[in-house]
């Protein structure tokens, strides 16, 4: 049988494991809680029983793995050190040593889960054949990646990538869950973005079909109140892209990648959204006509199994 590679995405509520030609093609994947106990102690345990159960169900020999690799959410240094996982409660861990504790002799790869979305993204996704990926996601937070030539940058201190916590808002008086103000992802996420609408529709009483919402408004309904021709939510929305535009900007004269994703629900704006940063994209970058593209991601929730596989290659 060919050999193969396996991809762990280890979430808060989740831990989703592929199996994976060397190719990309995927095999099988499955899903099971996180198991939050003891701060999450017994995770790694559970993950190496979930490939066993994989192997055995898939009639897959342990010896035709190439090797396991995990994204974690949380910044990881070079030697696989983890001195945080705030969703997880993991400090000062080794998760990837860890795990190979359950498979003498298999190599076991570790990175953070924004970082190894964004390589799956560029293995397989919307930035598939390209060598320098920058990748955004609009969920929750802002998470973030950078691919250079073909391999995941991940900084001196594991903080490479981390987009979301750019600061690009003066102004702003509220924290961001870092303990900054003004950063990216108090505008810019799901959760920023219903904020940004409830800010607009109490600084003015102009109708809006927003307001029909209520408390139980979401990125999506300001997207598709802009979408329909909304004039308050529209210009939510050219709030939210004028900072996303302004941090690609940003990351453009520090990396200058060859295309952006974007990836998190935010993304189902498809063109919409697409549009209107690439317009304030445009606006920031002026030293050249040259600009990366900005696509939308390709492989929703999975492209961190597939990054967290395509590691296993490197």
């Amino acid at each position: 049988m060919d050999r193969i590679l396996i991809g762990v995405d280890v979430g808060g509520t989740s831990v989703k494991t592929g199996m994976f030609s060397r190719e990309g093609r995927l095999i099988a994947k499955t899903e099971i809680p996180t198991d939050r106990e003891n701060n999450c102690k017994n995770v790694i345990r559970d993950i190496a029983q979930n490939i066993h159960a994989m192997a055995e169900k898939y009639d897959i020999s342990e010896e035709n793995v190439i090797g396991t690799g995990i994204g974690v959410p949380g910044p990881v240094l070079k030697d696989g050190y983890v001195e945080v996982c705030v969703n997880l409660g993991w400090r000062d861990k080794y998760p990837a040593k860890e795990l190979a504790g359950f498979f003498p002799g298999m190599r076991v790869e570790l990175g953070n889960d924004a970082n190894v979305a964004a390589f799956g993204e560029a293995w397989q996704g919307g930035a598939k054949g390209y060598a320098n990926v920058v990748l955004l996601t609009l969920g929750t937070g802002v998470g973030g990646g950078v691919i250079l030539d073909n391999h995941i940058l991940n900084g001196r201190h594991g903080l490479a990538g981390e987009l979301g916590h750019i600061h690009i808002r003066d102004e702003e008086k509220e924290f961001c869950n870092c303990g900054g103000q003004g950063c990216l992802e108090q505008v810019s996420s799901a959760t920023g973005i219903v904020r940004e609408a409830k800010r607009m529709l109490l600084k003015n009483s102009a109708p809006s079909a927003m307001r029909d919402f209520g408390d139980r408004l979401t990125a999506k309904d300001v997207c598709d109140c802009g979408k329909a021709g909304d004039r308050t939510a529209d210009e939510t929305m050219e709030t939210v892209c004028r900072y996303l535009g302004l941090a690609i900007s940003y990351a453009t004269m520090t990396v200058d990648p060859d295309v952006f994703v974007i990836g998190g629900g935010v993304s189902a704006a498809g063109e919409y959204l697409i549009g209107k940063i690439m317009k304030y994209y445009d606006r920031y970058t002026t030293i050249s006509k040259n600009h990366a593209k900005i696509v939308t991601a390709k492989l929703g929730n999975d492209a961190g199994i597939y990054g967290a596989a395509r590691m296993v290659l490197e």
